[in-house]
Parts: structure tokens; C-alpha cells; sequence
């Protein structure tokens, strides 16, 4: 930052603080289309213990390559399968930012789910 002598004196002008666009691989829409490289299990951050489920995803739009959480219990991927992707960062995997939608193209939705039917892919069945 300048000091108020360095902005009279040496006529400096205040640079604003530069951020960066963490939406770069998504480009500003809300889902992309892509295809599963790699599928592996990770473990999370240290007060939780699991493994979680995650793919390595290639964007058919820009060609570049995301790792994606994959929600739900169980999963029908395997690679080269297509999937939909969303924002939305997982907090206990790290560098993890994006999520695949369930029940969309080759991904099968999480069946006997009663709440948050939603977000897992699975219709209201009255």
C-alpha cells in the first residue's frame, strides 16, 4: 500500500487490489457439459473421515480438465461417461468447486430418497 508522502510527493496513484475469477472453467454459465476421464475416492479435511467420491471431468467447451464431487450414495460412472456439471465447492475436499447433477445424461438419480429430492435427481412419486 502507499503512504500519504509517496501519493503527495511522488505521484503514485492507489492500485486497486486484483481478484481472481474463480469461475473460469464453468465461464459464467450455470451448467457444462462434460466427460469423465478418471473416477477415484478421496479422502476428506482432518475432523471428518469417509471416502468421497469424485471425477475427473473434461469440459467439452473449453477442453480443459476439473475435478467434480460426485453427491449421493453410490454411482453408476465409469469413463467417457457424460455428465452435467454445477457450481458449488465441497468443504471438507479442498480445490474441490464443482459438483455434478444427478439423473442427467449417463448418471443414474439417487432412488427411496425422501427429502431434497431435488438435488439428486429424483421426481415427486405420489
Amino acid at each position: 500500500m502507499i503512504t500519504g508522502n509517496q501519493l503527495l510527493f511522488c505521484r503514485k496513484k492507489r492500485s486497486k487490489k486484483k481478484t481472481k475469477n474463480r469461475n473460469l472453467i464453468l465461464n459464467k454459465c450455470p451448467q457444462k457439459k462434460g466427460t469423465c476421464m478418471k473416477i477415484f475416492i478421496t479422502s476428506p479435511k482432518k475432523p471428518n473421515s469417509s471416502a468421497r467420491k469424485v471425477a475427473k471431468v473434461l469440459f467439452l467447451s473449453n477442453k480443459r480438465t476439473m475435478h467434480c464431487y460426485i453427491p449421493g450414495i453410490s454411482h453408476n460412472l465409469q469413463k467417457f461417461s457424460t455428465v452435467l456439471v454445477r457450481g458449488g465447492r465441497v468443504r471438507d475436499l479442498p480445490g474441490i468447486r464443482l459438483k455434478i447433477i444427478r439423473g442427467k445424461f449417463d448418471l443414474k438419480p439417487v432412488y427411496d430418497r425422501r427429502k431434497g429430492r431435488s438435488k439428486y435427481g429424483l421426481p415427486k412419486i405420489d
